[in-house]
């Protein structure tokens, strides 16, 4: 049984490795001409770990980033709004949230798959079935297989042609991210920041011993096209603007915040989708990577039961549905009241997180960072 897994990015590489190790045939059709990350750095939640904890890279990853064990959230002058410490769920799964860099972590998943299992600039156009299905690429090369997964992101070409589904939204707001060289006296050590502003919040953490990640997002509408970053981001706290300033412009990555209104069917037959193409969400929560590496978990963990892929995409679409769906609709809310641009409203959220106790916040980690499907 040949199983094809359509993009290269995260999700698919973390499902090709779960699929390698229960002994299946798998190739992963990657469209551009090289792995090359999407963004700058990315935070591997306590969920995702625990699940390459099971794929035997934990160590790995841990080595090539920072551990995270606490999250703060603050004004924009950095004053502590909300606080999480993580450690109690290190202690529960043995684990440790890791920042690291996007290019890092794809090569340790592509390295553990095997790059003669991975082909690129193979941009999948169309798909056409028979017995099996044929994939047909936009350099005019085509592939037969039994198998499809949907790795292809938000504007997944498996699921347009083989589903006709999808409503991307937009949340009309506008991202940078970079990474930035950090000042070895940096205090930043072990934390994740987000700083909430009117209408614009900012998020950083380090992902190696001297360079920090970095993120300003901001509502479309306080956008101005003569205003560079610093200037959109000047009232925030000197340091921050520090980042931005020692970040090249070309060096920063510029993005819409969308995603996928929830859809309710992720597989038919032979097929299925995985990560953004089935479940795409705004980043607030940290948790869209993390949501795709869980699907890879489950599919690996079923396709090692000796079942069908009909069987195994079913009911993974069934364990999974909930859950990546509460992870999409919550991320949408939260970044609403994070966005919020009148002063009253902004005083009344700061008001409030400052009065929230730590077990509301250890409530929802607890619900996230669980993979346990039994």
């Amino acid at each position: 049984m040949e199983i094809a897994i359509i993009g290269g990015g995260i999700g698919g590489l973390t499902t090709a490795l779960g699929l390698k190790q229960c002994g299946k045939a798998v190739t992963v059709y990657e469209g551009a001409p090289e792995i090359k990350p999407v963004g700058a750095g990315i935070i591997m939640a306590n969920n995702a770990m625990q699940v390459f904890e099971k794929l035997g890279i934990r160590n790995r990853v841990e080595n090539a980033g920072c551990k995270i064990s606490r999250i703060k959230i603050t004004d924009v002058r950095l004053n502590t709004l909300s606080e999480t410490e993580l450690t109690p769920f290190e202690n529960k799964y043995g684990v440790y949230n890791v920042a690291i860099h996007r290019a890092d972590l794809q090569k340790i998943l592509a390295s553990e798959i095997g790059f003669e299992h991975i082909k690129l600039s193979k941009r999948l156009v169309r798909i056409e079935q028979e017995n099996d299905f044929k994939l047909i690429f936009e350099d005019g090369t085509s592939a037969n297989t039994d198998v499809i997964i949907g790795a292809d992101g938000i504007k997944s070409v498996v699921r347009n042609e083989l589903f006709k589904t999808g409503k991307i939204r937009d949340t009309k707001q506008r991202c940078w991210r970079g990474v930035s060289e950090l000042d070895p006296t940096s205090r930043f050590d072990h934390e994740a920041f987000e700083s909430w502003g009117k209408g614009k919040r900012f998020g950083f953490t380090k992902i190696a011993e001297n360079s920090i990640y970095w993120y300003a997002v901001i509502n479309e509408s306080l956008m101005n096209e003569h205003a560079d970053i610093i200037g959109l981001f000047s009232e925030f706290h000197p340091e921050i603007i520090n980042m931005i300033a020692g970040t090249p412009k070309n060096n920063v990555i510029f993005s819409d915040i969308i995603d996928l209104a929830p859809i309710h069917q992720w597989q038919h037959g032979k097929v299925c989708l995985v990560g953004d193409a089935a479940h795409a969400t705004t980043p607030n929560m940290g948790q869209g990577a993390c949501q795709a590496i869980e699907d890879a978990y489950i599919i690996g963990k079923l396709f090692g039961q000796e079942k069908s892929p009909q069987e195994v995409f079913t009911q993974y679409e069934a364990l999974r549905k909930k859950k990546a769906h509460f992870i999409v609709n919550t991320s949408w809310r939260l970044g609403k009241v994070a966005h919020y641009q009148n002063s009253v409203a902004v005083w009344f959220r700061n008001t409030l997180m400052r009065a929230i106790p730590q077990s509301v916040s250890k409530k929802q980690l607890n619900k996230v960072f669980d993979i346990d499907y039994t």
